[in-house]
Parts: C-alpha cells; sequence; structure tokens
C-alpha cells in the first residue's frame, strides 16, 4: 500500500537494507537481555534471604514493624521490575540495595556466605548487562541519525496532540492511595496496642506448652496464677519453660515479644507501593519521552510497516523489502487523531474495531498488508516513535500513529516471521509422495512435562488431606490439565492426498482440503479454520515467545507456515492417502487412566 507523495517530506531517506543491518548489529548482546540476568538475580536473592539470620523476638527487641525492612523490600521488588522495563531507573535501584548492603557490613562477610557471594556476583553480572543496553541503545541512535541524514521534520499534527501516561498516572495514583491505606491501618494497629499496654499490668511469665490448631502455632504462658494463649510466627523462640513477657489487661493479653499482628496491612502497603510506583514510573517516563518527541523537529526515514497478524504489534521493514522478509525492529501503537477529527469520527471507532475483533475470534481475518510509511524520531531500544501510513483498513485515509511501547530490535526468528510470504515458504518446499507429519518436539513437549508435575503434585495436594473442598478444584482443573499435557507431549498433524490427520488428545480428527478456510498460529496454538464449522484447535503447542526470544524458529509456527502453504499450493499437497500408522493416536484417554491410578497410590500411601 503506497504512501501518496504528499505525505512524504522532502529529502526523506530510505531506510534501506544495509542501514538496517547496521542498525541490528548495534543491538544489545544476547547474554544482557533480562531473560538471562533476572533469573539470576532472583534466584541468588532468593538464596541469600533465606539463609540470611533472622533475630530472635524478645522483651528487648520485640517483632514489630519494620519499616525500613519494608522500604527495602519495595526498592528490591521494584528493581526486579526495573531491571525488565527501566534499565536507568534498575541500575539506581541497585545502587540503592548495594549501598544499603554495604552500609551494614556485608561485604565483608561475603567471602565466608556462599550465598552473599552469588548474590553479589548476579547483581554485577545484571550492572553489565544494564550498561551494556544503555551503551547499545546510544549506538543505534547515532546509527539511525547517520541513515535519515540532515533532514528533520516536525511532528504531524495529530502526533503532536497525541499523550502518554495518563492512565499510568491514574492507577500510580489509586495503587499508592492503596499503599497509604495499608500505612494508616498498620500505625491504628500499633497505636491500639501501645495504648492499651500503657494500661495493662506488666507480667513475667513461664512458657508451658507449644501447640499447633490449624497449622497455626500456639504458645501458652502461665503468669500470676493464670494461662494463656498466644499465636506466634516463631515459636522457635518461645521454648518450654523460658521466662516470657505479656501484658494483661482484663480479658486482653498479649506478648512483649510478638505485641500485634499487622502482617497483612504491611503486605497490602509493600504490594500497593511497588505497583503503584512501577505505575508512576511507567506514566512520568511515557510523558517525559512523548514530550520530548513533540519538543523539536525529529530525524524522518521511509520505511514499511506491517501488523502482527496475533497481537496487533507494529513491525518495521526496511524500504527496499518489499515482500517484508527481514524485520527491523517492532512495538504497539496507537492512532493519534487531531482533536477535531477525534471528536467528529469517535462513534465509528467502536464498531469497526467490534468488526475486526469478531473476525479474529472466527479466524477470518486476512493478513494484514505491508504499508509504506514515514517513520518520525530515531528509533533504538528503548524509544518511542510515530510513523504515517494508509489505515490497514482501507486504502483511502492516511493515519497516524504513536508508539504506546518502548521500541525493541528484531532478533532472529522473531515474531516478524509469522507474517512471511507463502511463496517464499514454497520456494522451500518440494512435492512428496508420502505423507508430511509434523509432531510435537523440543519446546512443546518441556511445557507438556512441566504441566505434567503440576498434575502430579496437584492431585498430591488436593488429596493428602483427606475429602475437603480441595476435591472440587481437582474435579475441575484435571480434565483440562489432562488434555492439555496429552496435547503437549503428542499432538500431531499428518497431510496426505485428501485433507488433514490432527491428533489431539482426546481423538484424531480428519479435515478434508476443501473445507479448510485457513491456517493460523495463535499464541500457543495452531488453529485450522473450516467451513461452516467450529474450528479445529491444537493447544498448547509449545512456547513460541521464548523460542523468538532464544533465536530459535517456533516449530509450531513453522508447522502453521507450511500447512498454509500447503493448503494455498495443491500441486504440493502428498499424492498418497496417509496409512493408519501415520494418522496418530490420542494419548488423552490412557494419561487419564495414569492420573487416576496416581490418586489411588496417593490414598494409599496416605
Amino acid at each position: 500500500m503506497p504512501l501518496p507523495a504528499e505525505h512524504i517530506p522532502p529529502g526523506t531517506a530510505a531506510w534501506r537494507h544495509s542501514e538496517a543491518e547496521r542498525w541490528l548489529a548495534a543491538a544489545p548482546a544476547r547474554w544482557a537481555h533480562p531473560l538471562w540476568t533476572l533469573p539470576a538475580l532472583i534466584a541468588s536473592l532468593v538464596w541469600d534471604i533465606a539463609e540470611a539470620p533472622v533475630a530472635p523476638c524478645t522483651s528487648a527487641a520485640p517483632c514489630g514493624t519494620d519499616w525500613l525492612g519494608l522500604g527495602t523490600a519495595v526498592v528490591l521488588l521494584l528493581t526486579l521490575y526495573w531491571v525488565w522495563r527501566q534499565p536507568r531507573l534498575a541500575l539506581a535501584g541497585l545502587a540503592a540495595t548495594l549501598t544499603g548492603f554495604a552500609v551494614e557490613g556485608g561485604y565483608a562477610s561475603a567471602l565466608g556466605e556462599p550465598s552473599t557471594l552469588a548474590f553479589l556476583m548476579a547483581a554485577a553480572f545484571t550492572t553489565a548487562g544494564l550498561v551494556h543496553r544503555l551503551a547499545a541503545a546510544g549506538r543505534q541512535r547515532a546509527r539511525a541519525l547517520e541513515a535519515a541524514g540532515p533532514v528533520a521534520q516536525p511532528l504531524p499534527a495529530a502526533a503532536r496532540t497525541f499523550r502518554r501516561g495518563r492512565l499510568s498516572l491514574v492507577l500510580a495514583g489509586l495503587l499508592l492511595g492503596v499503599a497509604g491505606f495499608g500505612c494508616w491501618q498498620v500505625h491504628q494497629v500499633v497505636d491500639a496496642y501501645e495504648e492499651r499496654a500503657a494500661e495493662a499490668a506488666h507480667l513475667s511469665g513461664r512458657v508451658t506448652a507449644l501447640e499447633q490448631d490449624d497449622d497455626i502455632d500456639i504458645v501458652e504462658v502461665e503468669a500470676d496464677g493464670r494461662t494463656h494463649r498466644f499465636e506466634t510466627a516463631s515459636p522457635e523462640d518461645f521454648p518450654v519453660g523460658s521466662r516470657v513477657d505479656v501484658v494483661v489487661d482484663g480479658d486482653w493479653a498479649a506478648l512483649v515479644a510478638e505485641p500485634y499482628d499487622a502482617v497483612g496491612w504491611e503486605l497490602l502497603a509493600v504490594a500497593g507501593s511497588v505497583a503503584g510506583l512501577a505505575f508512576l514510573a511507567n506514566g512520568v517516563d511515557g510523558r517525559r519521552r512523548s514530550q520530548r518527541l513533540r519538543r523539536e523537529p525529529l530525524p524522518v526515514l521511509h520505511v514499511l510497516v506491517r501488523e502482527d497478524h496475533d497481537d496487533g504489534r507494529t513491525w518495521v521493514f526496511a524500504a527496499d523489502d518489499p515482500e517484508g522478509l527481514r524485520p527491523i525492529l517492532h512495538f504497539h501503537s496507537l492512532y493519534a487523531f487531531e482533536q477535531e477529527e477525534d471528536d467528529e469520527d469517535g462513534g465509528a471507532a467502536p464498531v469497526v474495531e467490534l468488526d475486526k475483533i469478531t473476525e479474529v475470534l472466527k479466524g477470518e481475518d486476512p493478513p494484514p498488508p505491508l504499508r509504506e510509511a514515514v517513520l518520525y524520531g530515531a528509533p533504538y531500544a528503548g524509544a518511542e516513535v510515530a510513523f504515517v501510513a494508509f489505515d490497514d483498513e482501507d486504502d483511502v485515509e492516511v493515519s497516524v500513529q504513536c508508539s504506546v511501547t518502548a521500541v525493541k530490535p528484531a532478533g532472529s526468528g522473531l515474531m516478524g516471521r509469522g507474517q512471511r510470504p507463502c511463496d517464499e515458504i514454497a520456494a522451500g518446499m518440494t512435492p512428496s509422495a508420502g505423507p508430511r507429519t509434523w509432531t510435537a518436539h523440543g519446546s512443546s513437549r518441556a511445557v507438556g512435562l512441566g504441566l505434567l508435575l503440576v498434575q502430579g503434585g496437584g492431585i498430591w495436594a488436593a488429596l493428602e488431606d483427606g475429602p475437603s473442598w480441595h476435591w472440587l478444584w481437582l474435579a475441575v482443573s484435571l480434565p483440562w490439565l489432562v488434555t492439555a499435557v496429552a496435547t503437549a507431549l503428542t499432538w500431531r498433524i499428518t497431510a496426505d492426498r485428501d485433507g488433514l490427520w490432527v491428533t489431539g488428545a482426546w481423538r484424531v480428527r480428519r479435515v478434508p482440503w476443501n473445507v479448510i478456510t485457513s491456517v493460523h498460529h495463535s499464541a500457543d496454538g495452531i488453529r485450522v479454520g473450516r467451513a461452516e464449522d467450529s474450528s479445529v484447535e491444537l493447544s498448547p503447542t509449545g512456547w513460541a515467545w521464548l523460542e523468538h526470544r532464544l533465536g530459535r524458529e517456533p516449530h509450531a509456527v513453522r508447522t502453521a507456515e507450511e500447512l498454509r502453504v500447503l493448503l494455498l499450493h495443491p500441486e504440493l499437497r502428498p499424492l498418497e492417502e496417509a496409512p493408519v500408522g501415520r494418522q496418530g493416536v490420542p494419548v488423552g484417554p490412557p494419561l487419564a487412566a495414569l492420573s487416576a491410578l496416581w490418586g489411588v497410590a496417593v490414598l494409599l500411601l496416605l
């Protein structure tokens, strides 16, 4: 879909494949991706916290509300999130964490504690990854400016009225309000205890027993001839026979070492603070980047764009890549309207979107077209951009769209591969006399094994306490789990002369070529659309997202591509009919029997 010449600013440079390759070569290395750095940091942090000694609760040092500890938890959780989304803020969070660690003398004991040493090494690895990502973004920006040349243009009028960050800021206000309410409730609990304790009698008692009541630890204390029972989170701090201090006011009593329980409100305050500050940072960052985009004339690049068929992501291609074979970058975007146009046409958009959603759900929507576009702004990892192109719904109206997520470079085998033309895929396929078969492998079987472990553990957890409401949960979830496990481990599609044999968890379905309308890969499944009938779907078929991130071509995506080629190119279909042995065997029934046997074994063992 070519863009009219009047919408291409004079002197706009075409972003060609050779320049795009240089830009991609400057992208952050794979080792610096948060997918690698973040798990290392989380694992070492959990290990270090688990190994850290816990100070006992005593009358001299009671276990009350540790505001410094709660603040540290907020910073740590935010830092983990920012490692993924906000590298600069993540560096600040790591710096604050490591500074606090140094103040407490943590570095001196690091060599003697493997968990502490592992955390410091993971923090260094994460810091190196963050610095590398920021440096790579700077190199990409410089190469984008080189490709754009000296020409700079102001944003189109519609893009100048586009605002980013409003929703994030509203959510931030609500969540921080929740956090403030949690803090207020904690203070209410503390004040209530202190007022009551000031008027109560302070007694010394002896621990006479420790017991459990519905998994709640109870400590019994005899003081002044009476026996008092207290719930405790640390029974090991109160051995039988030890002396403890209590405060008593009539029927009310409390341990001085564990004066009150405000954990629920403390967790609410931490959760609200983390979520609220995360949204606040996103909103402020989005608004700041949007303002920077509008502040001055921007470099412009002549490119091609296309929306992803599954998730609406915008993919950008080089101007000399008319087939859209090699994506450069991607982001999510929204339409920008001048205020007057927004008011006039605001009622039509929901109808268009509803029709589009209906087509997507039915599997009838055609692949979005490749469109000529002008990209405003120097793209780099984390940047904000805007572009002008024809609306992909028609070829009448030119639209302006602004990014609402940060720009990300396209790696090898990323989602843009899902839009490759059938002719290119067909060129790599040769006719065969025998049937063609695609079946679960690597990623799909890993998903299946993981779900199988969840299934086995869920059966054990639901049955270990005897008859309870957990059995209802098991009855509801087990059929889905068995279906998902069986599909992920052994899904199979066989193409022969007359159609497809689709093997799912419970049966093998025959789908003739003359009734197939489409073949799509969406999220974690393969869908075969049928005329005047419901679709045949296999799910899950692997974790395509992870395979993309690892630089591999997802097997299920490739399967859907080749099936689509056979649908559109009858001359490539097999010449023979598939024998019974090639049609597949569903494993749902035997897996269900094995699950039942496992349940019986659990009941017998317990």
